[in-house]
């Protein structure tokens, strides 16, 4: 699954006089320790914490002192944006993902996670150029994930041939990325076409660590080719290896009712 934004803006002159005071007083503020910038990061990870498990008013709290600790992080602003998102104020979201990019606009974790939240919200045409603005960033690590977030973007919204160009860059990069062998695989099983699908499920698999998502496929590939040998060997190798994760059962479920 990291373009400048111009913050201009028009004021009458009372207004300006109270827009130049503020800057003037934040420029005299003292700058956050490196002590409240720690204790700033923590709230940080506490917020997202509790956003992963559900509970928004403590995020809230959390990354309210956040910000207060230190308003210039950039990390803080993208935490924010995903609160904001998750409590369906998008307006909001937007405005703290654009303070983040404005605080780091070199930083590609911040453009990738941007692109994630345009994605998510229907914004494909501008998630998948974010996408492609960190994989293009020599500071990003891991290109061959934002090209994979890119086709995944472009799945959604029906655009397959350019996701599959993106599936492709991405293991051009890193040929044992499996999600991205996963998703273009699964792609072309989507579109009937098996004997590629069950061509790259194999090459991968004979190549690098097996996934529990590239083994179902495997499975349900092999069945639709009638290859009833070939769907066993699939289904013995997940149920050894990956048993009790969420594709064992989606595999037992598939046993019971094969139709």
């Amino acid at each position: 699954m990291r373009t400048a934004v111009n913050t201009t803006w028009q004021c009458p002159l009372a207004l300006r006089l109270a827009a130049g005071a503020t800057l003037l007083l934040a420029a005299c503020a003292t700058a956050p320790s490196n002590r409240t910038r720690d204790a700033a990061a923590y709230n940080v990870q506490l917020g997202i914490a509790y956003l992963h498990q559900g509970d928004i008013a403590l995020a809230k709290d959390k990354l309210d002192r956040a910000l207060a600790e230190d308003p210039g992080s950039a990390d803080v602003h993208s935490a924010r944006a995903m609160l904001f998102e998750r409590m369906h104020n998008p307006d909001q979201a937007d405005a703290e993902f654009r303070t983040s990019l404005r605080l780091a606009p070199h930083d590609p974790d911040v453009v990738n996670n941007y692109a994630v939240y345009l994605c998510q919200n229907g914004r494909t045409v501008e998630g998948v150029r974010r996408f492609e603005e960190a994989a293009h960033n020599a500071l990003y690590r891991t290109p061959e994930a934002a090209y994979t977030n890119a086709g995944v973007c472009l799945r959604a919204a029906k655009r397959d041939d350019e996701a599959r160009a993106d599936f492709g860059r991405a293991l051009r990069i890193r040929p044992n990325f499996a999600e991205a062998a996963y998703q273009l695989t699964e792609l072309q099983f989507q579109h009937g076409e098996l004997a590629p699908a069950r061509a790259g499920i194999d090459a991968f698999l004979g190549s690098y660590e097996a996934t529990a998502d590239l083994l179902l496929l495997g499975v349900r590939v092999a069945r639709a080719q009638g290859d009833r040998l070939g769907a066993q060997r699939y289904a013995r190798r997940l149920q050894l290896d990956f048993p009790g994760t969420d594709q064992a059962r989606a595999l037992a479920e598939l046993e019971r009712n094969p139709g």
